[in-house]
């Protein structure tokens, strides 16, 4: 589903990616671990269209993305690429259902059909009666919970998260863990995390092993 071929990337002098051979499956929940500086956050913004490499090739459901103009590229993203960060990243103005629709406003679906399908996925992650509430109204748990909902509102074909868990106390970070499976289990949701939880690498279907640029190892769980 998503093929990698031989793709670099330098900053300045400083290569950060070697050479990365990588290929993601339908419905895989994937981790890429490794130290700080590997070139992890790279590899991820690249996988996701958010930034380009110094060369080689990224095919998602056989698609050459690198071949899309700007406005083609934003448009793919949006409708097959969600993103978690670190940081849930939610808009602090608008409410927990508003930050989940704003993707799908982005993808040109009506009020209607945005807010039901917005609303559902809030109560798939427990938060129906938190729809109306504003970020700062929100534990940490539940903000990211919101930007999983976000991420998810246009039936990506992968979900890509960066340290989602990053910012959480043990037990939040648990409940995010297993609803990552939850959602495969039940949408067949891919996801590719890039995390330093040695405890959700040893969970997910395949640990990647990113050390100065290159995959080291590549281990299946």
């Amino acid at each position: 589903m998503i093929v990698l071929e031989g793709i670099t990337k330098s900053f300045g002098n400083l290569q950060v990616l070697k050479g990365i051979d990588l290929r993601i499956e339908k419905g895989e929940v994937v981790s890429i671990v490794g130290p700080s500086g590997a070139g992890k956050t790279t590899l991820l913004q690249i996988m996701g269209t958010l930034d380009v490499p110094d060369s080689g090739r990224i095919l998602i459901n056989g698609k050459d993305v690198l071949k899309l103009n700007e406005s083609e590229l934003s448009a793919f993203r949006n409708e097959h690429i969600g993103f978690v960060f670190q940081f849930h990243q939610l808009l602090p103005e608008f409410t927990a259902l508003e930050n989940v629709m704003i993707p799908a406003f982005i993808a040109g679906k009506g009020m209607q059909e945005a807010r039901q399908e917005a609303m559902k996925l809030l109560d798939f992650m427990g938060l129906q009666e938190r729809a109306e509430h504003k970020p700062n109204e929100l534990s940490g748990g539940e903000k990211q919970r919101v930007a999983v909902a976000r991420a998810l509102i246009n039936h990506p074909d992968v979900v890509l998260a960066d340290e989602p868990s990053g910012s959480l106390d043990s037990h939040n970070k648990q409940e995010l863990h297993q609803l990552f499976f939850d959602l495969r289990k039940q949408l067949g949701q891919t996801f590719v995390i890039v995390t330093h939880d040695e405890g959700l690498a040893q969970k997910t279907d395949r640990s990647i092993h990113l050390t100065d640029g290159l995959i080291m190892v590549n281990h299946q769980s």
